[in-house]
């Protein structure tokens, strides 16, 4: 029961912050004025710790799956995010001029140009996404929550049962190994053209 509601958790804080982070992070890419204006305050709040921000958003949005949500995605939204520019930068100019010669719509550009090669560093900045999300829903449940690994921790250390904080911890190391191998699963899925082309 808490391993479902934490996975949740975990999978939606995920999904949240990929969004967000790809969205805007091709944005800032893609534009410096856009990146100038936004860099300091996106840099400025990653020194807040999110153990300082959980109990802020538990109390605005309630002790329910909405700030555990908010909570994970906002951890995970940093990495992904520095990965999406770096990914949409790493595009070699040589190939935007090619494809402009070719008269290729924007479309085409970011289809067939700029989401290829953005994709390996896109993918490994999900990997260290995948695991932070976790670390985001059990802080979340540490800061308020009435079920979840993190609450179910939380909950045997003041009774002092180690063994359940022992399954408690575990589960949460199997869950981010899992998500871990997932996403490499689907780097392996979805760059098998660039192993194909270096064969």
């Amino acid at each position: 029961h808490h391993m479902s509601i934490t996975l949740v958790e975990v999978l939606g804080g995920l999904a949240l912050g990929l969004v967000l982070a790809t969205l805007l992070g091709y944005a800032l890419a893609k534009s410096v004025a856009v990146e100038r204006a936004l860099s300091p305050y996106l840099v400025a709040s990653q020194a807040i710790p999110i153990v300082a921000v959980a109990p802020l958003l538990v109390i605005w949005f309630g002790p329910g799956l909405l700030s555990k949500v908010l909570i994970s995605g906002l951890i995970v939204f940093f990495p992904i995010l520095v990965n999406t520019i770096a990914g949409v930068r790493s595009v070699p100019q040589e190939l935007r001029d090619l494809m402009r010669s070719l008269q290729a719509t924007p479309w085409q550009v970011f289809t067939k140009l700029e989401v290829p090669a953005a994709m390996p560093v896109l993918l490994a900045g999900l990997k260290v996404g995948a695991t932070l999300s976790v670390i985001g829903a059990v802080v979340g449940e540490f800061a308020g929550a009435d079920a979840g690994l993190g609450f179910m921790i939380n909950l045997a250390d003041g009774q002092y049962d180690t063994a359940r904080v022992f399954v408690g911890v575990l589960t949460l190391v199997v869950m981010a190994l899992t998500l871990y191998g997932l996403v490499g699963w689907l780097e392996r899925r979805a760059l098998r053209w660039r192993d194909a082309g270096v064969k």
